[in-house]
Parts: structure tokens; C-alpha cells; sequence
């Protein structure tokens, strides 16, 4: 059977999925809430989140993400996130990119060949594979149903300006909800996607 590939993606109420982590994460456009999931984290959605790493045989980034989680995550083996950071430190890292960056975290590989090719054989050699953050290429996986969950934690924060998964002029997509969870205490919730199509059914009110 086939592999998975979930994406797992933070946002506010407005869809904005930028900088999620700390002011410096994507400055992007003079992105000025770049961490504004941190007041709202509790040990609810942190626990779905732990949940989803424990569950993952691959990790899956684009080039900017993939640099963040380098910097960060092989310096936490022995800190408080260390059972994150040895899983993210064991599992092989896929790394898209068209340019061709050095990739000297542990296991680290570069794809940059055709996608959909490329994400047949990883669907061939692993079991659950994740997408955390990597907007952008969040955006191209949607755009061409090259993934099979989105995992959405969606927080009550309204922020205007910023990065989105759902652009105004993105394409159409079909989704099906597969389950709503109560994320934290302080009002976010978790919902479950499954890729149904590129086109939304239409129909007349009755």
C-alpha cells in the first residue's frame, strides 16, 4: 500500500499560515507577526502535534523551511523537545528545491526532479510522510492534489496581510473534512482534510 503524504500547516482565522514560529522565521513583504502562534499553543495542540512527528517515517520541506528546522532541531537532542528532535534527526529529510543547496543535516536529500514522479517513490519507500510549514510548497501540492491530508490548526487570531495557503488566485480544489478536534484551550481547532478533486461541486438552492 502506498505511503501518505499529510501536510500540517498552522493559520489564523483569515488563513494566514506565515512565520507561525518567531519574529525572524519569514519577514517576507515586512511580515511583522511572525510568531503569533505562540501565545495561543497549549498542551492540547502541542500534544496533536507530537502525535503527528511520533506517527512520521519521513519528513518532507521546502528549501526555507527545510534551512530552519537545520539551524535548529540537531540542537535539541538533549533539550526539552529532545523526543521531536531525535525523530526529526532519525528519519530521512526530502528537500525541494531547484537550486542546489548543501544539505548537511543527518539523512538529508534533494529533490528537484519532477514532482509528482518524485513523491510516487517516496509513496513507495515510506508509509507516513509530512509536510510541517513550507507554505509555498504547501501551495504547489494543493494546487496539483499531490497530497492525501491536510492537517489545518486553525487559531482565533486575525492578522490581514501575510502568506496563505488559499490564494484569491488559486485554483479551485475539492476537500473533504474528515474530522474537527478541539485544538487548545485558548480556541483553536484541528481540522482534517482528505484531497477529493480540482474542481468544487455546484448546485442550485432549493
Amino acid at each position: 500500500m502506498p505511503g501518505r503524504i499529510h501536510i500540517d500547516l498552522f493559520t489564523t482565522l483569515d488563513g494566514v499560515a506565515q512565520a507561525p514560529g518567531g519574529p525572524d522565521e519569514d519577514t517576507d513583504a515586512g511580515f511583522a507577526f511572525g510568531g503569533w502562534q505562540a501565545p495561543l499553543i497549549d498542551d492540547t495542540d502541542g500534544a496533536q502535534i507530537g502525535a503527528g512527528i511520533e506517527a512520521m517515517d519521513a519528513l518532507l520541506l521546502g528549501r526555507r523551511t527545510y534551512d530552519i528546522f537545520a539551524s535548529y532541531w540537531p540542537h535539541q537532542l538533549d533539550g526539552p523537545s529532545s523526543s521531536d528532535a531525535r525523530t526529526f534527526d532519525a528519519i530521512p529529510k526530502y528537500v525541494v528545491s531547484r537550486g542546489t543547496p548543501r544539505l548537511e543535516w543527518r539523512d538529508s536529500h534533494l529533490i528537484s526532479g519532477d514532482l509528482a514522479s518524485e513523491l510516487t517513490a517516496l509513496r513507495d519507500r515510506h508509509k507516513e510522510i509530512h509536510v510541517i510549514g513550507s507554505i509555498d510548497f504547501a501551495r504547489t501540492l494543493v494546487t496539483q492534489g499531490l497530497f492525501d491530508q491536510l492537517n489545518l490548526w486553525v487559531y482565533p487570531i486575525v492578522l490581514g496581510a501575510g502568506k496563505r495557503l488559499f490564494t484569491a488566485d488559486g485554483p479551485p480544489a475539492n476537500l473533504e473534512l474528515l474530522a474537527a478536534e478541539p485544538a487548545s484551550t485558548k480556541g483553536a481547532v484541528l481540522l482534517r482534510y482528505a484531497w477529493k478533486g480540482p474542481m468544487p461541486e455546484t448546485g442550485v438552492m432549493s
